[in-house]
């Protein structure tokens, strides 16, 4: 095991790599096939799909992790009662590091789907082999295994580019040129134009040109061919809080689930920087840990994730027990399903300034992640919100900042924000904050702030030499794509459900029988992440009712 690997999980070894008895293999061998493996056989390789769980029953088996020179470093030795695997092997992605038989081996093949079912059915030891794989991964986010993005820190591509990885949960290793002699010889190697990056180079040693997020997730094999033909009982478009609980309940209770997100799962409670009022974690936890583990929990019971995937259309066919849909990708591909849940939530909004577009990536953000709190670490920036994400995102900012001006439009901040966020900002040394306030104009060069004004109450323009500004300044519903559906909206752009789309509407049924709508999109919701959670659980019973009234008409058929 790599020193990095160890000093991480020292304490967490045996849950790592546990050991499982015979009596305990003997349990999961139905799950399984046996198979056998010379030495020097591959039984996993660098982006390419895996079998599966793969349990040791003879022989030893060297677990490695390449290097951007192709370097391998020693990960682990598996050896009789081990098992090889990490989260990648739960939904059939590709490997993130290569195994090699060192010995003879006889081993028992787990193929993803049966491993879901092992999941399920051994409780208490597929428990152990969850929190192994779990731990597995984490190793690997913080050794930097994936792909290796090649760019100037704090380019706007950049920092899409890992954000995006970095909220789907996927490792990756990152390589600035003007300080990094091995980004140098990347450029090099592969003859690349310094004005061209960024550039990824994919375990696959596939290289990508500054690649859209779809492009890139087919490389690493995130995201890949959907089955046309397949009729889903149910898909959920957004997966963030109320999304993701959706899938676990309607999952968990046999539905077939497709979950679709144009971004990444955990929508913006992923982006927070800790949630400290979310029931059952009395220390807080930060929205993307809880939202990892949500993602894990719906993959356990099977439901499918197809992220990036932008829905852009829906079609309605038939009524009554024959009514189905169709949901049209902005790839050009479609699914089909018998029931639609819309959980897309909100996008952020932007502020109304002339010239923001100009700095948007590089110096204006709209969450406050890792990534963001390292580019702006000791310098001052401007936060503008009033909220509890801004009330999130400040306190997380002001451990990394050297100040944080705060600037909320309206007047008193307890009025919109939670109380225990307002009592620790104002115990901050190191955040101002400013009531009545408006930024007047943004001034900078090449995608780089180097100044922002506000006016303040009294009418005085401020000058602060800032270069990145953070906005939480409310959102507005994702539902541009529902606008030629029929479904129902508020005067905001909000679903209505309920009595609100129509006196025969079940509490979360749209206008269009079949079509649901959850968390922040749906019109009177309240927007927080228990509310979310709590409305994709509800909505299982109200998808259970339609689907079996869709279907008794032809279950009757079929008894006559």
């Amino acid at each position: 095991m790599t020193s990095n690997v160890r000093s991480l999980t020292a304490n967490r070894h045996e849950q790592m790599f546990p050991h499982l008895e015979t009596y305990e293999i003997e349990r999961v061998r139905r799950f399984g096939e046996i198979e056998s493996f010379a030495a020097g056989d591959a039984l996993a390789q660098v982006g390419k799909v895996g079998a599966g769980v793969i349990i040791v029953l003879s022989g030893s088996v060297d677990v490695t992790q390449r290097d951007m020179k192709g370097h391998d470093t020693p990960i682990v030795t598996h050896g009789p009662g081990s098992f090889m695997g990490e989260l990648a092997q739960l939904s059939g992605r590709p490997s993130l590091v290569d195994a090699v038989a060192t010995t003879a081996v006889e081993a028992l093949v787990i193929a993803p789907s049966r491993l879901r079912a092992l999941l399920i059915a051994e409780a208490e030891l597929g428990e152990r082999i969850m929190r192994a794989l779990i731990l597995r991964r984490v190793g690997l986010l913080e050794t930097g295994a994936g792909p290796v993005i090649v760019g100037r820190a704090g380019n706007s591509d950049v920092i899409r580019l890992q954000n995006f990885l970095s909220r789907n949960g996927h490792p990756h290793v990152d390589l600035d040129p003007e300080n990094d002699p091995e980004a140098r010889c990347l450029i090099e190697r592969f003859h690349v134009d310094p004005s061209s990056l960024p550039i990824v180079l994919c375990p696959s040693g596939d290289l990508l040109q500054n690649p859209t997020e779809l492009k890139l997730a087919r490389c690493l094999g995130l995201v890949g061919p959907l089955d046309e033909n397949r009729l889903y009982d149910v898909t959920i478009v957004g997966a963030g809080p109320a999304g993701m609980a959706a899938a676990v309940y309607a999952a968990s209770e046999g539905l077939s689930v497709l979950i679709l997100d144009c971004r990444s799962f955990g929508g913006q409670a992923g982006a927070s920087s800790r949630i400290e009022n979310y029931l059952g974690f009395p220390t807080g936890i930060t929205g993307m840990a809880l939202m990892a583990r949500a993602f894990n929990q719906a993959q356990k019971f099977g439901a499918e994730f197809a992220i990036p995937s932008e829905v852009v259309g829906l079609e309605t066919h038939g009524s009554g027990s024959t009514t189905s849909f169709t949901l049209r990708l902005a790839d050009g591909q479609y699914v089909r399903t018998r029931t639609v849940v819309v959980a897309t939530g909100v996008r952020y909004r932007r502020l109304g300034v002339e010239n923001l577009h100009d700095f948007e990536g590089s110096s204006v953000h709209y969450w406050a992640s890792p990534i963001e709190g390292k580019l702006c670490s000791q310098q001052e920036v401007v936060l503008v919100g009033a909220g509890n994400s801004a009330g999130q995102a400040i306190v997380y900012l002001a451990g990394r900042a050297k100040k944080v001006w705060l600037l909320a439009r309206g007047g008193d901040i307890s009025l919109s924000m939670s109380q225990y966020l307002v009592d620790r900002i104002k115990g901050l040394p190191n955040v101002d904050i400013h009531t009545n306030s408006e930024i007047t104009r943004l001034e900078g060069n090449d995608g780089i702030l180097e100044t922002i004004a506000w006016r303040s109450p009294s009418g005085d323009e401020v000058c602060r030499s800032v270069r990145h500004l953070f906005l939480f300044i409310g959102a507005d519903p994702e539902t541009g794509w529902l606008a030629e559906t029929g479904v129902k909206l508020d005067r905001k752009g909000f679903v209505l459900t309920g009595v609100g789309a129509g006196e025969d509407c079940a509490s979360l049924e749209t206008s269009i029988p079949g079509i649901f709508a959850i968390g922040d999109v749906r019109a009177g919701s309240i927007k927080r992440v228990a509310a979310g959670v709590g409305e994709g659980a509800q909505v299982v019973a109200a998808l259970h009712t339609f689907l079996s009234s869709a279907s008794a008409p032809v279950q009757a058929a079929a008894t006559a």
